[in-house]
């Protein structure tokens, strides 16, 4: 199967199954679609409240991007979209979008959000001058983790720290490698 057949599959599979989806991410409660804005904002207060710590972290990220509401799903082959906003000093520096495919024994639909924090001005740097960028291939991404107290774990020295959210909380063994994050045009 060629890529774009695998494309093409995991999108019908997506749109298929959209309405299976019966609990929204904590960015996107129900009742009618919030601004971007909003829904950041949502996001980042959910993962301060399941996460200790995480208020500290981001104060020193150099830049947080956020996808309120990632939607994920597929039958045998699936797909992942969500759009996004990437923080910068405080201010809104740009929109983009996630997308990823997989394959392999998988059935259904799941929602999320995704917080990745660019810990260095370095790493930052090199997501905002590319176009495409890809999470494990073109930087090193730490999936953050609350540990036994509650607390984030340490997270050691990457450049990248990635949280994933469900209405539980920071989702444990989620994965962000493969994931490809383009700008979108203003």
């Amino acid at each position: 199967m060629n890529t774009r057949t695998l494309l093409a599959s995991a999108l019908v599979a997506v749109i298929a199954l959209s309405g299976c989806v019966t609990n929204g991410s904590p960015g996107f409660e129900a009742g009618p679609a919030p601004r971007m804005e909003e829904g950041v904002a949502t996001t980042m207060a959910a993962l301060y409240d399941s996460a200790p710590g995480a208020r500290e972290v981001a104060a020193k990220a150099r830049g947080i991007l956020v996808f309120p509401r990632v939607v994920d799903g597929g039958v045998i082959v699936g797909g992942e979209y969500g759009r996004g906003q990437l923080t910068i000093d405080g201010r809104n520096d740009g929109s983009y979008k996630l997308t990823s495919i997989s394959l392999g024994l998988q059935a259904g639909v799941q929602s999320q959000s995704l917080v990745l924090m660019f810990m260095s001005q370095e790493a930052l740097d090199r997501f905002t001058s590319e176009s495409n960028w890809t999470a494990g291939a073109d930087a090193s991404v730490a999936l953050g983790r609350v540990g036994a107290n509650g607390r984030i774990e340490t997270l050691g020295d990457t450049g990248v720290i990635a949280f994933a959210l469900t209405n539980a909380g920071v989702m444990a063994g989620a994965k962000v490698d493969g994931t490809r994050i383009s700008k979108l045009a203003s």
